[in-house]
């Protein structure tokens, strides 16, 4: 008997699969991808895609075939070309296929923004071996964990990172990145090796890791969906400064490979270099997270009054964290209306993106969803809410999470659609607000309380250059809030001072019991605050 529903959703699916796909071919049209290419060049690049599929590893080599005297990456190191990436990670792949990686080992990757993040992933794709993108902010025993869990073969490391490396399992073979460059091996590459997977951690903010499996791209409508609010041009540099082993960062690096880009990365971020970066090398796009143009923003004035003066990027695209809506307003009134706000996560890939018109009509706001992206918000009952209701917010894209690699946890799903874990409203204009976390509201009293609207409050204040808050536990009211308050050189401002801000806009189960005021918030890589990090010090 034929199974109608699923006559129904293969259907549906081949539907969407033409539709992203004819969005596609429009997007990287406009983008400047697809334009005329001579037949050898075409025909080099159609058999990179055909022996590595659509991954970093073909990419790269389609580069090569494409344009091989391009400049293909610019680190602290200098600069090669697209045909000197693919000859150097060619050796790389013969090394580490004499050290056991093949087909069905993983590689950990551990290294800040520098050329070995990107000829890792390269090398490990040419043996058909899997990419482990492994935070820099492991601990010793949270990157033995990780080791364990994900069955590790071989850690690509920077050197910096000896300690952390110290625990890993016996078994485990080190290669520092130090050792990249003389590194080599007997015997060719597979012909056609199989696609090898690309897993990413989660943040872990509250706890170790996870693995989370990014899904093989079958098409290019995930691009399409990225393309349609942020518009890219191919060839055109791009300073990478996300961490490129992070869920923003390799996103970044994937569609700068896919415009055959430049990329621009430095090793440690400052904000003055950072500026300086972007200029020398005239990027046309900037990828970072919000705390980096928190940081460019508290330059001295005279310095930030030369900073992009020669030339100014005309993207500054920004995720990894919450954007606050002041430092929006801010940055473009320094430097225009170049900013753009994707939000996503490990999990869902992209749910929304702002554009710098949307900023300046809600500066808080997180976008609204992409081309081929359906966007709800759902209420207890796991129906859709009306427009300005605060609920659950869920997503379906082209890039559906593959799952944990830790058995026994997942996302909230309902059908196609995925939970974020955060609690946001729909404006009128189909404009996204979140509210928090769904697993951070807190009930005190017998109320439900959000920590992001008394966070952002807090923020907001002239005194205060930043500010977390966060649920502790409380042994009359079962839980309280405490803000953590980092205040501007020279501010005067105490306990009650910040209880009196909150009294004054919200309710009095929104105001913090615990003020700490405290020198920084502790942070991962991406910007986002380690609550594990901020509890302990209460």
């Amino acid at each position: 008997m034929v199974d109608i529903g699923r006559v129904i959703e293969a259907a549906r699916s081949a539907t969407e699969q033409a539709v992203g796909s004819a969005r596609a071919v429009v997007a990287l049209t406009r983008s400047g991808v697809v334009r005329p290419i001579r037949p050898d060049r075409l025909f080099g690049m159609t058999a990179a895609l055909a022996r590595y599929g659509l991954t970093i590893t073909a990419g790269y080599a389609a580069g090569a075939a494409r344009h091989p005297d391009r400049t293909a990456v610019v680190d602290d190191a200098g600069a090669l070309t697209f045909a000197e990436l693919a000859t150097w990670t060619d050796a790389v792949a013969r090394g580490l296929a004499a050290c056991g990686v093949g087909p069905g080992t993983r590689v950990g990757l551990l290294c800040r923004n520098h050329r070995g993040a990107i000829g890792g992933q390269v090398a490990a794709g040419k043996l058909g071996a899997d990419a482990v993108l492994l935070n820099v902010g492991l601990s010793a025993g949270q990157l033995r964990e990780v080791a364990e869990e994900l069955r590790l073969h071989t850690v690509v490391a920077d050197e910096e990172f000896g300690a952390a490396l110290a625990g890993l399992p016996e078994h485990v073979r080190v290669v520092r990145d130090t050792e990249l460059g003389d590194l080599d091996g007997p015997g060719p590459l597979p012909r056609r090796p199989p696609t090898g997977h690309t897993i990413v951690l989660t943040s872990g903010t509250t706890g170790t890791p996870k693995g989370a499996r990014r899904p093989p791209v079958h098409n290019l409508s995930p691009a399409a969906a990225i393309l349609s609010a942020i518009p890219l041009r191919a060839g055109e540099a791009a300073l990478i400064a996300a961490p490129l082993l992070h869920t923003w960062g390799f996103a970044a690096l994937q569609l700068a490979v896919l415009h055959g880009a430049p990329v621009v990365l430095a090793r440690r971020y400052s904000p003055g270099e950072f500026m300086r970066i972007a200029e020398e090398n005239r990027v046309d796009a900037v990828f970072a997270v919000p705390v980096m143009l928190q940081r460019v923003l508290e330059l001295p004035a005279a310095e930030l009054e030369k900073a992009w003066s020669a030339h100014r990027p005309r993207i500054v695209a920004v995720s990894g964290s919450a954007l606050p809506a002041e430092l929006a307003t801010t940055f473009m009134d320094r430097f225009g209306e170049i900013l753009y706000n994707l939000y996503g996560s490990t999990e869902v890939s992209w749910v929304s993106i702002a554009r710098p018109g949307d900023l300046r009509a809600a500066p808080g706001t997180a976008g609204r969803a992409p081309a081929g992206t359906r966007l709800v918000i759902l209420g207890d009952d796991d129906r859709p809410v009306a427009l300005g209701t605060e609920g659950r917010v869920f997503v379906h894209n082209d890039m559906p999470f593959a799952g944990y690699t830790r058995d026994g946890v997942d996302v909230e799903r309902l059908g196609r659609l995925i939970g974020t874990g955060d609690v946001g409203r729909l404006d009128e204009r189909g404009l996204l607000h979140l509210t928090g976390r769904a697993d951070d509201m807190i009930v005190s009293g017998g109320e439900n309380v959000h920590p992001g609207p008394v966070e952002e409050l807090i923020a907001a204040r002239p005194e205060v250059r930043e500010a977390a808050v966060t649920g502790v536990p409380d042994e009359q009211y079962g839980q309280r809030l405490a803000a953590y308050v980092v205040l501007e050189p020279g501010a005067q401002v105490d306990a009650d001072d910040v209880r009196g801000w909150v009294r004054a806009e919200l309710s009095r189960f929104a105001v913090p019991r615990d003020v700490e005021f405290v020198d920084e918030l502790p942070r991962n890589a991406t910007g986002k605050v380690v609550h594990r990090e901020l509890r302990g010090s209460a």
